[in-house]
């Protein structure tokens, strides 16, 4: 329970977007399985497949953006709520028609509408918490994602041979339940006012264009990039992982990917308290360098131990760990750094890189996949990866001089 206590005192609207998370979370059931979807049920190869990711993924840009742009102009709360309930119909149509090709795109299309509204999401817990909570509070947010995704990959992948209609139905029920949480019981989403000396670089600056905040915290973009390579060998987790399994162990794969997905969210849910309170007074900097040096060696214990199965559970906890480290830091870092009035525009902008950096990344590592097999995919991973770290590295010797009213007695 004493971990449990560091959460206390936050506003009332957090604790309710935050169980307004674990309910989408229980919902998300199609999502992990996507690869397997589209390799198995539609038959698609791994370069069809990075295709299929990337055509998407260049759908998604605009709507980052101008979920980005509406945040910082229009009522947070209207805005999820509005692009929830497409997103619901979206979903209920695709459980309710014969699987195809045109049910994908309809999935994709309630994707683009969650997409719109992510920044909106991002920004209120922002906007919600002072300074000081800030880190409390994107944790919280983390955990209560985590806590829904727990079973649903699981489960997602007992539906997916024969009843993966009701995974489509499922996520539709539970973002509705979610979208009444935060439409009726979010009512003060008034931004905290935070006056100390540490909140000097969220000042309001209205009217200022998002390329004039950018070129005065140059640093900011760097860490941008960085963390765009690192989301682009994140996210391979999810496509060339099943993608492996798959070959090594057949139709039992997708059973197998699915635990692995859950063991994620578990290890999510029972370490994020942990790891909040014990390396609470570790810099943002400092916890973005362990998170990316855990991620890199997930991939390798994987890499080493593919076919045997416990193996894949011992990287799943190593790269958890890392997810955690990183997650922990990224929200903290950028909200203390940037105007508030922009919050919502940067995270579509970090959205946007991060999705041009992922798509060259997957049309790369399907290539690879296809035509030199498995391990040229990791070795292009890794090496990803590892460009992360150095510039996590980089950003850690350079940020004190950038923003020194942020450093007190962290390391």
């Amino acid at each position: 329970m004493k971990l449990l206590d560091q959460y206390r005192g936050l506003r009332r609207e957090i604790y309710i977007l935050f169980f307004g998370k674990i309910v989408t979370g229980l919902g998300s059931m199609v999502w992990p399985v996507m690869t397997l979807l589209l390799s198995q049920k539609l038959g698609f190869s791994a370069s069809e497949i990075a295709y299929f990711f990337i055509a998407s993924s260049i759908l998604m840009l605009p709507a980052s953006l101008l979920g980005g742009k509406l945040a910082d102009r229009f009522n947070k709360k209207r805005l999820i709520v509005i692009c929830d309930s497409v997103s619901i119909l979206g979903y209920l149509v695709c459980a309710f028609i014969p699987l195809g090709l045109h049910t994908v795109i309809v999935f994709i299309f309630s994707g683009i509408l969650q997409n719109v509204e992510y920044p909106a999401y991002d920004a209120l817990f922002a906007d919600l918490s002072a300074t000081k909570d800030r880190e409390r509070a994107y944790s919280l947010d983390y955990l209560g994602g985590n806590l829904g995704l727990v079973l649903s990959p699981t489960i997602a992948g007992l539906l997916f041979k024969d009843f993966l209609w009701l995974s489509f139905l499922i996520s539709a029920v539970s973002i509705a339940i979610s979208t009444v949480l935060i439409g009726v019981l979010v009512r003060d989403i008034t931004p905290v006012e935070d006056d100390g000396e540490e909140s000097e670089y969220q000042e309001k600056q209205e009217g200022t264009s998002i390329f004039k905040v950018l070129k005065a915290n140059p640093l900011l973009l760097f860490y941008i990039i960085g963390t765009a390579f690192y989301y682009a060998a994140y996210g391979e987790y999810g496509y060339i992982m099943p993608l492996d399994m798959a070959a090594v162990h057949g139709d039992d794969g997708a059973v197998i990917f699915g635990t692995v997905s859950s063991l994620n969210c578990i290890t999510v849910v029972v370490f994020t308290p942990i790891i909040t309170k014990m390396f609470s007074k570790m810099r943002d900097t400092g916890k973005i360098i362990t998170g990316r040096i855990l991620s890199f060696a997930g991939f390798g214990i994987f890499l080493l131990l593919i076919g045997f199965i416990p193996g894949y559970y011992a990287a799943m906890l190593v790269f958890t760990w890392g997810e955690i480290f990183s997650t922990l830091s990224e929200g903290p870092y950028v909200s203390t750094r940037i105007p508030a009035s922009h919050r919502g525009r940067i995270n579509g902008f970090m959205t946007v890189i991060a999705t041009a950096v992922g798509v060259a990344v997957d049309f790369t590592a399907g290539q690879l996949y296809d035509n030199a097999g498995s391990l040229w995919t990791w070795v292009l991973i890794l090496g990803v990866l590892a460009v992360s770290i150095v510039s996590a590295v980089l950003l850690k010797a350079k940020d004190k001089k950038a923003y020194p009213k942020l450093y007190g007695n962290k390391k």
